[in-house]
This record gives C-alpha cells, sequence and structure tokens, in this order.
C-alpha cells in the first residue's frame, strides 16, 4: 500500500503554487499517493490520521485563530510538517525581536500592538529613519505592507493606524540594498540549505520578480547558525539582505508556508521528496 500525504493549500487560490504540481508528480513517482486539500472550506476530514504537509495556506492571515486551531487538530490526529510548535511560534513576526533579543543580527524592528496609537513622528525621530516599511505582524506576501519616506509621514501615519485598528503591525528601516544586491530566500530542505533566489523589493500591488542566485559565504556562515538553533527542518527559508554595514541581516524566517522556488533548483525537489519518503515509513 502506497504511503498517503495530504497537502495543505487555501481554496482562495485561483491555481497552485507554481511548486505544487512538480511536486505532487515527483511524489508520485516516488510511490507516495498525495492530494491537495485546502485547510478550510474543503470537504477533507483532518481528523483522519493522515500525514500532512503545509504548503500554500496563505489566507490563514484572515484567521490566525483557526489557522492555529487547525494546526492543533491535524496534528493530535497525525505527523504535520512542519511542526505545530515550529509554526505557531513562526505566525507572528514578534519572533524577529525574540531572536534580536539574543544577538542575532536583525533587521531593526518596532512592534505595534493593536489598538495602540501609532507616533509614527516621534518613532523617526527616535530611530533616525529616513525611509520605512510598515507590514503586519501576521502575514504572507505583501499583503498590506508599504513602504515610505520621512515626507510621506501623513498616509503612512494613515496606513499605520488601520492596520492598529485591527492588527498588531511592525515598522522597520527600509534596506537600500535591496534595490541593488537584492534580497536573498535562502531555502532550507531537510535541515541543510539547498538554494537561494534573489528577489526584488516587493510591496502591496507589485508581482515577485525572482531569480537564482550564489549564496555568498557569509550568508551561509549566517543561515547555518541560526538552523543550529532549530530543531530540524523539512522546509524553511531564511530571507536576507545586507544591512549599512555589508553583513546579513535577517528580514523573516519562514517556517509555515514559504516559497521555496523548487523550479529555480530541480534538486532541492528530489531533496523534499526524499526527506517526506524517509519520514512516511
Amino acid at each position: 500500500m502506497k504511503p498517503a500525504l495530504r497537502i495543505a493549500t487555501c481554496r482562495p487560490l485561483p491555481e497552485p503554487d507554481p511548486d505544487e504540481p512538480a511536486l505532487l508528480s515527483a511524489l508520485e513517482r516516488a510511490g507516495i499517493e498525495a492530494r491537495l486539500c485546502p485547510w478550510r472550506g474543503g470537504d477533507e476530514d483532518w481528523d483522519q490520521p493522515v500525514p500532512t504537509l503545509v504548503r500554500s495556506t496563505w489566507d490563514y492571515i484572515q484567521d490566525v485563530a483557526a489557522f492555529e486551531a487547525w494546526i492543533q487538530r491535524v496534528e493530535r490526529a497525525a505527523p504535520l510538517w512542519n511542526p505545530g510548535p515550529l509554526m505557531r511560534g513562526n505566525l507572528h513576526k514578534r519572533y524577529l525581536i525574540e531572536l534580536a533579543a539574543t544577538g542575532l543580527p536583525v533587521v531593526p524592528t518596532r512592534l505595534l500592538r493593536r489598538g495602540e496609537k501609532p507616533d509614527l513622528a516621534a518613532l523617526l525621530e527616535e530611530t533616525g529613519w529616513r525611509r520605512f516599511v510598515i507590514k503586519p505582524a501576521v502575514g504572507a506576501g505583501s499583503w498590506s505592507t508599504e513602504r515610505y519616506g520621512a515626507e510621506q509621514l501623513p498616509a503612512a501615519q494613515a496606513h499605520a493606524a488601520a492596520l492598529a485598528a485591527e492588527r498588531d503591525l511592525l515598522v522597520q528601516p527600509y534596506l537600500e540594498s535591496v534595490e541593488g544586491h537584492g534580497e536573498r530566500a535562502l531555502v532550507v530542505i531537510d535541515g541543510e540549505l539547498s538554494h537561494a533566489v534573489r528577489k526584488s523589493p516587493r510591496f502591496v500591488g507589485m508581482a515577485e520578480s525572482v531569480r537564482a542566485a550564489p549564496i555568498e559565504p557569509a550568508e551561509a556562515e549566517f543561515a547555518r547558525a541560526l538552523l543550529e538553533r532549530l530543531p530540524p527542518l523539512l522546509y524553511g527559508r531564511v530571507d536576507l539582505a545586507p544591512g549599512p554595514d555589508g553583513r546579513p541581516l535577517l528580514m523573516e524566517l519562514e517556517l509555515v508556508e514559504p516559497s521555496l522556488f523548487l523550479r529555480q533548483h530541480p534538486p532541492a525537489l528530489e531533496r523534499l521528496v526524499a526527506g517526506l519518503r524517509r519520514r512516511l515509513r
């Protein structure tokens, strides 16, 4: 009997994540019976003991509490990747502040709580930031993420106030390096660095532009030091950009539903399938 695997997605997608058709084909070749299942809104019985791989569950930002409850429900029934505790701790980007407190180089991050009245003028005066980014503390893709200059303070203040009325948000300096060097997404597959892509800056209404990129030694050293702090991962992504001194800063650590850019590095697909096959034995 073939081992079974559910791949959790979301219903609003007009089509699967670009990596998912190739993943389904590779799993079939490996003798694994896999199917795509929206994490909510479908007819899947998540209490059944079928192992589950989280992939494009990108609409969870609309109801984080429901998604957390779904994670708990699934992991009670069967193995879940990544494991529930790891994903729950990664949903809210407060983890950036927690990692910075341990000494890890992280892009400076200010957390504004839901219901708090943002005072961006005071924050900019304190930090000296001339260009900055406002984003939800729980988000996927570029949803409600915007870049501003100090001269756009009224628009930025309105955006921050609208977000704070409903959710926590982050304010960070805009790193100019992302326009030249680009943000580097280092993909982790089965516990090891696999490959990297260069991502262009992406804000509301902008398409994502990515291309394969080499992993530079300083980036590899950074990512491996970070991975040593974590349990073994089936998948993950470490997003970095050079800070003002040229050294890497952590932009995001994505452990829930990151794009893995498997098409940019086909060997990563086989590594992911091999990791799944070993875990399904």
